[in-house]
């Protein structure tokens, strides 16, 4: 999610809130049980969302692992840099 968002930033999400289209969300994939990811919301598709990373060249998203599950909306960024705008 480089550049709004880099590894080890600590963030806080509304468990549970309905996406709407560009907001950064937390998912977890069929195709890879347990893990979790935070991308951006493209648009809602049969079996949940179509959601894409910030960074086109080095992101692994629905185009790869096919629609996400939806955990959680991204609210604000807490740790290392406050911010409320992703």
């Amino acid at each position: 999610m480089v550049p709004a968002l880099r590894n080890d930033d600590v963030v806080l999400v509304r468990w549970g809130a309905v996406p709407r289209p560009g907001q950064v969300v937390l998912v977890t994939w069929a195709s890879r049980p347990g893990q979790l990811s935070v991308k951006r919301a493209s648009h809602e598709v049969d079996g949940g969302w179509h959601v894409v990373g910030d960074n086109p060249y080095a992101s692994t998203d629905s185009e790869h692992l096919g629609p996400a599950e939806v955990l959680g909306v991204v609210k604000a960024r807490l740790w290392p840099r406050p911010g409320f705008r992703l």
